[in-house]
């Protein structure tokens, strides 16, 4: 069952074209290790606060990708520009 991943963090206004470039490159990371990640998505909600939003194909390929991906460079260089990182999966029921 396709899940949604929402990922909400803080980062400093100053860093936003490095937190944008340093997302797009943790994406390319996951999908070279888990086919699972359809889409991501990142957007602002104001100055400091993001939300990533990425779907997964199911819940064991959002599983496997948060069991390879910390430590990996790619994931600690996303997650040294951000503070505050919170997360919250969806189970996608209905697609109207």
């Amino acid at each position: 069952m396709t899940v949604i991943s929402l990922t909400r963090f803080q980062a400093d206004p100053a860093d936003a074209e490095e937190v944008q470039a340093r997302h797009a490159a943790l994406v390319t990371a996951i999908r070279a290790t888990e086919p699972g990640l359809t889409e991501a998505r990142l957007g602002r909600l104001d100055d400091d606060t993001w939300v990533g939003v990425w779907r997964w194909n199911s819940a064991a390929a959002l599983q496997a990708a948060r069991q390879a991906a910390p430590g990996t460079p790619a994931a600690v260089a996303a997650f040294e520009v951000v503070r505050d990182v919170t997360a919250q999966d969806i189970e996608v029921l209905a697609e109207l």
